[in-house]
């Protein structure tokens, strides 16, 4: 199957309420559902210390196992946190995985958004942004076969082509201009802190930073932008319960990240305010189909959080965001996606291309 649209990709925080190996095995069985049903990618978030934020610390030991139980999906991190993680460790453990995985590794990559995590590593939130530029210098010397700090010293196995797979993840244009200065494909959230300007659309606010990002892509480097989305997609019969259950999720996220009043909002409202795309096929076509940065990436990835439906009800959102949403908006799914993700660093996309 063949499109112009963005590729579809599964993203995963590991939020389940549930203990942590029940989390592992969901993550399995959702990302082996996304490859079934033609998902070109799939993300795992990396975060530390506890169970609300994030589930998982150690996302290329998860994504190991998803290369046992899947042949062609990408596997990527979204994100690794540098300024945390000795640089070093982490091109070698994204190189193993690389090659247990046929070259299937995507690198996603960023100064890190949870201050907490920092002091158990023996580092400051204040200095994430400093320390994130001498990792990253460190990370894609590993990555480019060059020696490492100064010496010799070049990882094993070699990452053949790897550092043509990073992402960097930001909110800010300057962040969009560095990611395409460098050549990297640029990460973007499904969500943005915006208290002053709460009713504004999502793409208002990424266009800008998909725009300096092109403008500063060297020429000949590949376009490659992700938009974050949340969506649920749900039969009929389903609707009302998961609305219900999703309103709580929604209410904190729109109050504590985005300062936003719900008092009195309707959960449709609430899920406008706070870029979440639940509901019936119709519904999810017709609100993803008014989004410019969507349209303007060469990827869109598609999580359940804030959400937080059951596992279930994930798997069957999959289905049909693949079955009855994509084809309808013109996303690239199957094959074809696949293997224009897997070799698109290997190809050039005019910068005045989306």
């Amino acid at each position: 199957m063949t499109s112009t649209g963005p590729r579809i990709g599964f993203f995963t925080r590991l939020l389940e309420q549930a203990p942590a190996a029940d989390r592992y095995r969901f993550a399995l069985e959702q990302i082996a559902q996304a490859e079934r049903v033609g998902f070109a990618s799939a993300w795992v978030a990396q975060h530390h210390f506890g169970e609300q934020e994030g589930g998982l610390p150690s996302p290329f030991v998860l994504l190991a196992a998803a290369a046992e139980r899947t042949s062609h999906i990408a596997l990527a991190t979204g994100v690794v946190t540098l300024p945390i993680d000795d640089p070093l460790r982490a091109a070698e453990d994204a190189s193993v995985l690389d090659a247990l995985s046929g070259g299937r590794v995507q690198l996603g990559v960023a100064s890190g958004g949870t201050p907490s995590s920092f002091p158990p590593f023996g580092r400051s939130s204040e200095d994430r942004r400093a320390i994130f530029a001498e990792h990253f210098g460190v990370f894609r010397d590993a990555l480019s076969g060059r020696g490492v700090r100064g010496t010799d010293a070049r990882i094993y196995p070699a990452a053949d082509g790897l550092v043509r797979r990073v992402w960097q993840a930001t909110f800010s244009v300057d962040g969009g201009s560095r990611a395409g200065a460098d050549g990297d494909g640029l990460l973007l959230s499904r969500t943005q802190p915006r208290p002053d300007a709460q009713d504004l659309p999502l793409h208002d606010l990424q266009l800008p930073i998909i725009d300096a990002y092109r403008d500063a892509l060297p020429d000949g480097a590949p376009f490659r932008v992700l938009a974050s989305r949340t969506a649920v997609v749900v039969d009929e019969e389903h609707r009302t319960r998961v609305l219900e259950a999703a309103l709580p999720h929604l209410r904190r996220l729109a109050e504590g990240m985005l300062g936003i009043d719900t008092t009195g909002l309707a959960i449709e409202e609430i899920a406008r305010l706070t870029d979440t795309h639940v509901g019936t096929p119709d519904e999810v076509v017709a609100s993803l189909a008014g989004d410019r940065a969507i349209s303007a990436a060469s990827d869109v990835s598609f999580q359940v959080h804030s959400v937080e439906p059951d596992h279930d009800i994930t798997l069957r959102s999959l289905e049909l965001l693949a079955t009855e949403v994509a084809p309808r908006l013109g996303y690239a799914i199957g094959d074809d996606a696949v293997s224009a993700l897997q070799h698109a660093h290997l190809t050039s996309t005019p910068k005045g291309n989306a």
